[in-house]
């Protein structure tokens, strides 16, 4: 290359590789030149390469070949400027460079684009990835020959993405097959993550590394549509697996099955540290992943891929069992050259394997320590040493592993869909590149080979593309010789390579034994990992080969294939190692282009003609070498020929379209150029700075005489501004004068003309005054007189109104009596539908409000008689009182004041009601006076009537269906009046018991006495003495009244007998008494004994409080499955003979026999009003007798409280236990279904049966559940009610486990709990309705849930067939969520579990059969009680 001062160079830089720079002088043999930064640099001229200073001007070229000077230095800087235009293609002849942006360019691959490439010539448009891809396919369906794009690059450069675009591009063009759900783009890049996971892994560059090369092959069929695709995999890194060098990691599956948590325990694995096939290097995580998960990514992959979940569990035991393995340490033997298990963790590691590869480790044991010889004479068993035993155990886990990677392969290229018939294909290779590492081993010699055998691949490739284009131009090119295997190895010898190694890691033999043992497995995935060897195989212990050999056959059948088809190059460069986008690192790209062969293919370019040009841009740009021959009377070929041979250039050649010069060439066209540029810039500089001269000349000249000029007419303006001025002077005075005469004579003027005006417009105003009064006078007496006229006419249409008023309002009496006959003889049935609705209404209320108190069960009875007050509007206030008078008896004086004040405000209330009733009896016949406009609406009701008996049909139908309804409420209204009979009585009683207590007028000195004796525990609550009285049953806060006046002998012979009888109680409570014919015996006893110690009779209720608190002890002390049921029996019988006798008044006063009063309690009552202390100041001995149903009730309460409480702990501890049955159902597909329908053997040889489903566990529940509640004769009705519950909480645990765990949405999930609602059917027939009820409709929600998961093609269901005919529980969901929660507002997607109590006494009242409770087995024990000798009699 010839330089001289002002050459344009490329320089040699340590930071940017190449900068520009220009010459300034010459030091010897070196030239001094200036970078672009200002600094002076010497170099050699053979490190200085030529630069074209015009393409700086533009963005660059599109094809490097339109370089002017195609060099390493212009290469990068051409990318450097495309890329800051984001221009991140460029070509390289027919080979594509693409520079990853890192950042997102829609507008370049939208389908906009693809139609604008789609059959577009190559290299017509700008370049593109979509360009090669049409290229191919093109050549395909013209040549009917199969070709092949390979991708390379760096990992990061964008090699996937382009794939996918290569793919996403061939798709379009090719189309689909009908039927396909998912593109053959989307099937290939769904398996991506997998094969990630198993054949990528962390390098010392990259942490996602792939560590093998993917060939993807998409087929078509004869017309040129997509009909099938395949994978295919080569050259895996095998030595991976069992050895790694820090800080470099295993393969990416290993890390994530460690971090799966469950599924690591299950395995028994732990931190990878812990395992010697991963603790070689200290690198276990990477930055910003998260491993697991990557291992959640890994199992949607296998199930988007097909793989079933019982050979997912089989792959991640298969990797469990590898990372065992490789913690097996193996020690010298007894024996010479023998080994053994090392230590106890070995051993554990050893059995572990055994057992995850489903074979006998003493098997599996024998074939890692010792050989099997086949001679003529034998077998012989050759021990091995711990060397040995070591190698045999890593070549069995590399031999496990590339089996399972291959499975793998296989398996996605089934789910993806292969055409075995189709000819044509195009195949994109994916495959790492060219390594090159501070420390180089063994597998960065076989990567690079392959590299280098692409690469010589790819320069045949590009020097035959030269061939073409020198052919295509009919040059003489047979001289030109390539020869690059001499460059293979010397880019071979560049790299240092560790060889320590190299023969462990190139041994890869498949040891018979190995085979034998896994293809014996009792895991069918294992056992097909290793078919059965023929026979002649068989009989050598060890198959040898070599990672090598093994490496090189490979790469042989990824060339051979290769080489059928033709190839098309796609060159990913990483501008950066940040991932950022607009930053470009020279050095790094610099690399990329010397590996990735793009420079290889500019010095094969070099080799011959690299520099060509059409003839027109040749001449256009050299043509003013030879001006002479530019006159246009000869060819562009001729001119170009002449103007070379002009310049005595040799190295040439003329082409049809082109002319093809060698390499420096164009440096000797350029430097000749630039002379004569040079000249002609030297004559343009000599005629300009003569023409320069002769300008200023010509300004100079023309100045003076302009500065002459101007002095001259300086002079004469001034002369004539002095004559000017005189003039105007003169002038000036004569128009003075002339405006001092003018003002004088208008001020006269102005003065007469002002007087003037004044007198006219005071004659003017006086005139329009006089009219103006005028006018006013007449207005006012006209408005008078209008008024008058107008005053007189209203009060004589007043009386002629007030006078029609009246008769027609006597008329429209006379009317209004007549149609009110008749609207009282048509809207009788309005009336009764009327009341009808209103009474529904009313039920309905009820109905809702009875829920409501239901679901309050746990509430004390001050909650529930509020509740009830609620249900009985009349009488609120008085229950209310009642009440508060029950339960604090110590409070009784303030408390009944507080009733007085609260009577005397109800009774004002009533009497502010009764007058509001006469207000409404006024309104009412203000109303009547409406009857005129009902008249003008009759005649449109006449014509609705007409309407209406044409509808006559219709409505008859539908009052059939009111006549059912009214049916059913009636029945219900002659319930709630037997409920409502029932709680007047109870009120009724309260009113008189509160009435007993009360004090009276006659008595003041009486009941302030005793107010002032107990005021300081019984009024005022928030005193500071401590209360006395905690409990607040009525009993209790008697207590110390008792004690306090119980001075008397019959007081504490009394307290003795209550002592016996609550031992008596106690032991009936304590002990368990069994059942007789279905009969609880304890409640049996216990009602008997309260009837025969008339403890309904007493005004104490102490006894019912003790046996309510002695079940609650009992409850909470013993074991809740037995004593649950059994107290839920026998309390349930205890309040049902209470019922049952509060009805049939059996031991009770009615409310007949209360009216006749002679002998019946009211006397009492009455008597006991007459002496309302006598109870409790002692006056008058023995025990209070009132009412019995009052402390009935009391005890009923009690008891339906205890009742409640017991089925809801028993329904809650079902729901418990029940739960986690619930969840492990949901996860079982997952978990444990691969282990289903298999055994195993344990060492001794008996066969272990694995746990049965969590279904069945279910099933064991329920019948372990019917078996308790009926071996304690749990009434059937009970059973039903809590057997419901429990299947509605199935329903809506597992209905809400599916809306919560999208996971859990599958079909083979749908499949498993469809099953399993199928067990629970099965057991709904088995317990018969009588127990089970209708537990099978509480499963709707869930039925219909999975019913749709498992339904075909839901694609083609649309959302309305879904809603309504399939799942219409998914449009019905929020309506059902609000009237379970009784309209109140819930943002909630998910079902609310029934936590109320589905009975009410009246239902177990219904329910439950009667019992005779006389026929009773008694216990032993009672015999010790006197209190209880009368059961024997009366048995007796």
């Amino acid at each position: 290359m010839s330089l001289r001062k002002g050459s344009k160079v490329w320089a040699d830089d340590k930071d940017l590789a190449w900068v520009a720079a220009e010459v300034v002088d010459f030091v010897g043999k070196q030239v001094r030149v200036v970078t672009a930064s200002g600094k002076k640099v010497l170099a050699y001229p053979e490190k200085l390469f030529p630069r074209d200073a015009d393409e700086e001007d533009h963005g660059g070229v599109d094809d490097m070949t339109k370089l002017t000077y195609l060099n390493e230095p212009g290469v990068l800087y051409n990318l450097q400027r495309r890329y800051a235009l984001n221009d991140i293609y460029t070509y390289t002849g027919s080979i594509l460079i693409a520079v990853n942006p890192f950042t997102k360019l829609p507008h370049l691959y939208n389908v906009h684009m693809m139609e604008q490439y789609n059959g577009a010539p190559f290299g017509q448009l700008s370049p593109h990835v979509f360009a090669v891809a049409d290229a191919s396919y093109r050549a395909m369906m013209s040549d009917a020959r199969s070709q092949s794009i390979l991708v390379s690059g760096e990992s990061g450069a964008g090699k996937t993405e382009t794939t996918k675009l290569i793919m996403q591009y061939l798709t379009y063009v090719g189309g689909r097959a009908a039927g396909d759900d998912r593109t053959v783009e989307q099937q290939v890049l769904e398996s991506n993550p997998l094969l990630e996971a198993f054949g990528n892994a962390r390098t010392v560059r990259n942490d996602n590394s792939s560590r093998f090369g993917k060939f993807v092959e998409i087929q078509f069929d004869g017309s040129g549509r997509i009909s099938g695709a395949a994978i295919r995999t080569y050259l895996l890194e095998r030595s991976r697996v069992v050895q790694i060098t820090d800080p470099e990691r295993n393969y990416h599956c290993f890390y994530q099955l460690c971090a799966s948590g469950r599924d690591a325990e299950l395995y028994k694995l732990d931190h990878p540290s812990h395992f010697h096939y991963l603790n070689q290097s200290k690198t276990y995580e990477l930055d910003g992943v998260s491993s697991l998960e990557e291992y959640m990514k890994t199992r949607r992959a296998m199930d988007i891929v097909g793989i079933s979940h019982e050979e997912q569990e089989a792959i991640f035991r298969t990797l469990a069992a590898i990372l065992h393995l490789g913690n097996i340490e193996f020690s010298p033997g007894k024996e010479h050259d023998s080994s053994v298990i090392k230590d106890q963790k070995s051993g554990f590691h050893m059995q572990m394997a055994a057992s995850l590869f489903r074979c006998d480790a003493n098997l599996l044991l024998a074939t890692l320590c010792t050989r099997s010889i086949q001679t003529r004479e034998g077998s012989i068993v050759k021990a091995l040493d711990c060397n040995a035993a070591v190698a045999s155990r890593d070549a069995l886990a590399k031999t496990v592993y590339a089996r399972l990677f291959d499975w793998l392969v296989d398996k996605i290229n089934r789910s993806v869909g292969q055409d075995l018939n189709s000819r044509l294909q195009i195949g994109v290779l994916d495959i790492y590149g060219f390594e090159c590492f501070k420390d180089n081993s063994f597998e960065q010699f076989c990567i690079n080979f392959a590299n280098e055998k692409l690469q010589q691949h790819f320069n045949e490739h590009v020097f035959k593309m030269e061939q073409e284009e020198y052919s295509k131009e009919e040059i003489n090119w047979s001289y030109i010789e390539f020869i690059d295997n001499q460059d293979v190895l010397d880019l071979i010898e560049k790299v240092t390579y560790h060889t320590d190694s190299f023969i462990d890691k190139n041994r890869d033999y498949v040891v018979v034994e190995h085979c034998n043992l896994l293809s014996s497995s009792k895991c069918p995935f294992v056992a097909g990992l290793f078919p059965s060897l023929p026979e002649e195989s068989s009989r050598s212990s060890y198959k040898f080969s070599s990672v090598a050999s093994r490496f090189k056959q490979q790469l042989q059948a990824l060339m051979e294939t290769l080489n059928l088809t033709e190839p098309h190059y796609i060159r990913c460069v990483k501008p950066n190692s940040s991932n950022r986008p607009q930053k470009f690192e020279n050095p790094s790209i610099l690399h990329q282009l010397r590996c990735g062969g793009v420079l290889e293919a500019v010095r094969i370019s070099l080799a011959g003609y690299p520099t060509r040009r059409t003839y027109s841009e040749f001449i256009d740009r050299f043509g003013l070498l030879a001006d002479e021959l530019m006159d246009g009377s000869s060819d562009e070929k001729s001119v170009t020929e002449r103007i070379l041979r002009k310049l005595k250039l040799e190295n040439f050649q003329l082409g049809r379209t082109k002319v093809f010069l060698r390499a420096g060439q164009i440096g000797i066209l350029d430097s000749r150029r630039a002379e004569i540029l040079e000249n002609a810039a030297k004559l343009v500089q000599r005629r300009f700075q003569t023409f320069v001269m002769r300008r200023d000349f010509i300004l100079n000249r023309a100045a003076a005489s302009a500065l002459q000029a101007y002095c001259r007419g300086y002079l004469a303006r001034k002369i004539y501004a002095a004559k000017r001025e005189m003039a105007a002077a003169i002038l000036i005075q004569k128009y003075v004068r002339r405006w001092l005469f003018g003002c004088a004579y208008m001020k006269l003027r102005s003065a007469a003309i002002i007087i003037q005006s004044n007198i006219r417009g005071l004659s003017t105003r006086q005139r329009f005054l006089h009219g103006k009064k005028l006018k006013a006078a007449t207005l006012i007496q006209a408005r008078w007189r209008m008024h008058k006229v107008r005053l007189a006419f209203r009060n004589r249409q007043k009386s002629i109104i007030a006078l029609q008023c009246r008769w027609r309002q006597k008329l429209a009496k006379r009317e209004f009596r007549r149609r009110k006959q008749e609207a009282n003889e048509t809207g009788a049935l309005r009336l009764a539908k009327s009341k009808l609705e209103k009474q529904l209404e009313d039920l309905t209320w009820r109905v809702q409000l009875e829920k409501r108190l239901r679901v309050s069960h746990e509430e004390s009875k001050l909650g529930e008689i509020s509740k009830l007050q609620k249900a009985l509007e009349s009488s609120n206030l008085e229950l209310d009182a009642a009440k508060l008078a029950t339960i604090n008896e110590c409070n009784k004086n303030a408390v009944l004041e507080k009733q007085l004040e609260l009577s005397v405000k109800e009774k004002s209330a009533l009497e502010r009601e009764l007058i509001g009733m006469a207000e409404l009896r006024k309104e009412n016949a203000l109303l009547k006076n409406s009857l005129d406009t009902l008249e003008k609406k009759n005649s449109a009701l006449e014509l609705q009537l007409v309407k209406a008996q044409k509808d006559t049909s219709d409505s008859m139908e539908k009052l059939q269906e009111v006549e059912d309804k009214c049916s059913e409420l009636q029945w219900n209204i002659k319930s709630l009046e037997e409920k409502l009979s029932l709680l007047e009585d109870e009120n009724h009683v309260l009113r008189q018991k509160a009435l007993s207590v009360s004090p009276k007028r006659n008595r003041p000195g009486s009941a302030k006495a005793f107010s002032e004796k107990y005021s300081g525990a019984l009024v005022l609550p928030q005193t500071d003495r401590k209360p006395v009285f905690e409990s607040p049953t009525p009993t209790k806060l008697i207590a110390p009244f008792s004690h306090g006046f119980s001075e008397s002998r019959r007081s504490k012979l009394t307290v003795e007998r209550h002592q016996e009888n609550y031992e008596c109680l106690s032991r009936c409570i304590k002990e368990d008494l069994g059942f007789k014919d279905g009969k609880p015996t304890a409640a049996c006893i216990i009602y008997k004994c309260l009837l025969h110690w008339h403890a309904f009779e007493s005004e104490r209720t102490q006894i019912f409080d003790f046996i309510i608190e002695g079940i609650n002890d009992v409850l909470k002390v013993g074991n809740e499955n037995i004593t649950l049921p059994y107290w839920l029996s026998n309390a349930s019988a205890l309040l049902c003979l209470l019922q049952r006798n509060l009805r049939s008044s059996g031991f009770l006063t009615t409310t007949a026999q209360r009216s006749a009063g002679s002998s019946g309690l009211i006397s009492r009552v009455g008597h006991g009003l007459k002496s309302p202390f006598k109870y409790i100041g002692g006056f008058e001995d023995g025990i209070s007798h009132l009412e019995a149903r009052y402390p009935a009730i009391l005890f009923k309460q009690q008891l339906t409280a205890c009742v409640e409480k017991i089925f809801g702990l028993i329904r809650d501890n079902l729901k418990k236990e029940l739960s986690p049955l619930l969840s492990s159902c949901i996860q079982a597909p997952k978990a444990a279904r691969v282990h289903a329908g298999k055994s195993t053997r344990s060492p001794g040889g008996v066969p272990q049966q694995l746990p049965s489903s969590q279904w069945d566990n279910i099933i064991k529940f329920l019948d372990s559940l019917m078996s308790r509640l009926r071996a304690n004769h749990v009434p059937s009705f009970f059973i039903r009610k809590l057997i419901t519950q429990v299947f509605s909480f199935i329903n809506i645990s597992l209905f809400n486990s599916l809306l919560l765990r999208r996971e859990c949405c599958t079909f083979s999930n749908g499949e498993y709990v469809k099953s399993g609602l199928a067990e629970l059917e099965k057991w709904i027939v088995g317990a018969t309705e009588e127990y089970a009820g209708t537990s099978w409709h509480e499963l709707n929600y869930i039925r219909q849930a999975v019913g749709f998961l498992v339904i075909h093609q839901k694609r083609k269901k649309s959302l309305e067939e879904i809603r309504q005919d399939l799942c219409p529980v998914v449009a019905q969901m929020r309506e059902i969520l609000n009237r379970d929660n009784q309209n109140l507002a819930s943002n909630s997607f998910l079902l609310d579990d029934d936590l109320s109590i589905p009975f009410s006494t009246e239902d177990i009242d219904i329910a439950i059969p009667a019992i005779d409770p006389s026929d009773t087995e008694l216990p032993t024990f009672l015999s010790e009680y006197p209190c209880a000798q009368f059961l024997d009699q009366h048995l007796k």
